[in-house]
């Protein structure tokens, strides 16, 4: 028997279904550029031009990263004049996501970081 897990729109989701999905949430926080968009984004609205400000970044990059986040729902989008304003599609779990990783982080040192395949120091 397949296990399911209800979505917010109420379409069941098998278990394997439930980690893909996960995979992919979690993907789109894995680029150090996606994820300081998405702190940016903590903060309120902004438009690509102030991100490229903010983060010293080609208007290019921060699109193709936006692009990313909008494309996993991380993300929302709306016109303003000729400009498209960004903001974070579900902001209180996003910030309950980022504090529990982080309280996380803080339980396993610097593990992480020293981590051979994924951490700061990994073989190219």
């Amino acid at each position: 028997m397949t296990m399911t897990t209800e979505l917010t729109d109420a379409v069941p989701v098998s278990e394997a279904g439930a980690l893909d999905a996960a995979v992919c949430l979690f993907h789109g926080f894995s680029d150090r550029s996606r994820l300081t968009i998405v702190q940016h984004l903590a903060l309120g609205e902004h438009r690509v031009v102030d991100l490229t400000g903010h983060l010293g970044l080609a208007q290019s990059t921060v699109s193709r990263h936006l692009a990313c986040l909008l494309d996993c729902g991380i993300v929302t989008v709306r016109a303003q004049g000729r400009a498209s304003v960004y903001s974070l599609a579900q902001p209180e779990a996003t910030l309950e996501l980022l504090a529990a990783a982080e309280r996380l982080l803080g339980l396993t040192g610097d593990a992480v970081a020293r981590c051979p395949r994924y951490g700061m120091g990994k073989r190219s």
